[in-house]
């Protein structure tokens, strides 16, 4: 298959972008050019049958919902967004697709790496929560608690003059972070939500009269053709007017390109050489945006056009079952940022095993059609799912196989 050509700045805020640039950086690898990692993928075959085991345990009916923050909200067994709708029904479809999705855009952009020791305790169950599951829980009650609203008549939103206010301390308390409690990034996360106001307060075309995140469902809504809407036309409004949102990242010709890094061998031509999109925390929140469009009646269309996420749970499980493996073991104690070559590698090729991966995940289940287990579905499973088992069964806290210096705006 010809790998596409990219030539502007903006061509690399798609999911295509991320695709070729990660298959780049996979020749790359198996041609044994990378600086930091071997590739066997005749490790792929134990790799799958790993993903397959999780699946038929946690799916025995194969019934496996979309890899979305949605599954962490219901953490638990309590389907809290439910329990929210039922005592306070929103006014219409679209009003509650609005509030689903200031809710969400909210609660992802809060989810990096959260650290190995932080813990939430929640009021309404008692129960404690870690990591993804916690930083879920913990956001969710922040935003039931109106603390992303200006409007005290009006708390279960998200808008700019609460999110551009929001202090680090305010967040730290909903967080419950503090020195016995630490959580890893919450300047970078607390930083990182101000900008989101201050871009929603600036761009009234993607964010509506109110400056909400929830108006990007209209921005969505409105490319929608007889009630169906590519999944890469929902990245695409994200990615243009979230892209400002990203710290001190890469800036050219005027275009915030995010999650975007620079690896020598990434290929590409002129001021677009050598650098590798992934849009992580962009893609994740449109595989979690996939509920509330259809929720509200609409049918998103080429899922499979999105990628899978580059991040510690997925790219640990390529380094735990042997189909990624360092050059130089000693640099697993090491903590990298994630703008090193090693991360960048590990990310890359983390996106291009996912695509070799799923179809042998598809064979052993024997589902013939891609389209009923799409890579959204794969990853919920799924490779997430495998990946964290596999760091549990390995090492203390369950914690990754390679340490990132995170700012809590990537992992």
């Amino acid at each position: 298959m010809p790998v596409p050509e990219f030539s502007t700045a903006r061509s690399l805020l798609s999911a295509r972008a991320v695709r070729a640039r990660a298959e780049t950086l996979l020749q790359a690898g198996l041609d044994g050019r990378l600086d930091h990692f071997v590739v066997d993928l005749d490790r792929l075959g134990a790799c799958a049958d790993a993903v397959v085991e999780t699946i038929r345990e946690a799916y025995p009916d194969l019934a496996i919902p979309y890899h979305a923050r949605w599954r962490h909200f219901s953490v638990g067994g309590f389907e809290r967004w439910g329990s929210l709708v039922h005592a306070a029904p929103f006014e219409d479809p679209a009003e509650q697709a609005r509030a689903a999705f200031d809710l969400v855009v909210v609660s992802v952009l809060l989810d990096a790496g959260a650290g190995p020791t932080w813990r939430y305790e929640e009021g309404r169950t008692g129960e404690t929560y870690s990591r993804s599951e916690g930083l879920a829980v913990a956001s969710f009650d922040m935003f039931v608690s109106g603390l992303f609203s200006s409007a005290p008549e009006d708390p279960f939103r998200a808008d700019a003059r609460a999110l551009a206010s929001l202090t680090e301390a305010e967040l730290a308390e909903g967080f419950q972070a503090g020195p016995t409690n630490p959580l890893v990034g919450l300047s970078g996360r607390t930083a990182l939500l101000n900008r989101l106001g201050q871009v929603a307060a600036a761009d009234p075309e993607g964010f509506g009269p109110d400056a909400r995140p929830g108006f990007l469902f209209d921005r969505i809504k409105a490319r929608s053709r007889d009630g169906e809407v590519p999944a890469e036309a929902v990245l695409e409004v994200l990615l243009t007017h979230l892209g400002p949102i990203w710290p001190g990242r890469v800036v050219l010709d005027g275009v915030d390109l995010g999650d975007t890094w620079k690896h020598p061998l990434a290929g590409g031509t002129g001021p677009i050489e050598g650098l590798v999109p992934f849009h992580k925390l962009s893609q994740w929140l449109a595989y979690s945006l996939l509920e509330p469009l259809e929720e509200a009646g609409l049918t998103v269309t080429g899922l499979d056009a999105l990628t899978g996420l580059p991040e510690y749970r997925n790219g640990g499980l390529f380094l735990d079952t042997g189909v990624l493996a360092l050059r130089r073991p000693e640099e697993a104690a090491q903590a990298h940022p994630v703008e090193s070559r090693l991360v960048v590698e590990w990310r890359a090729l983390t996106v291009a095993l996912l695509d070799r991966l799923a179809p042998l995940v598809r064979e052993r289940l024997e589902i013939e059609d891609p389209a009923d287990l799409p890579l959204a579905k794969v990853l919920e499973g799924g490779t997430w799912a495998t990946g964290r088992r596999l760091a549990k069964s390995l090492r203390p806290e369950g914690a990754p196989p390679l340490s990132i210096a995170s700012d809590g705006t990537v992992f």
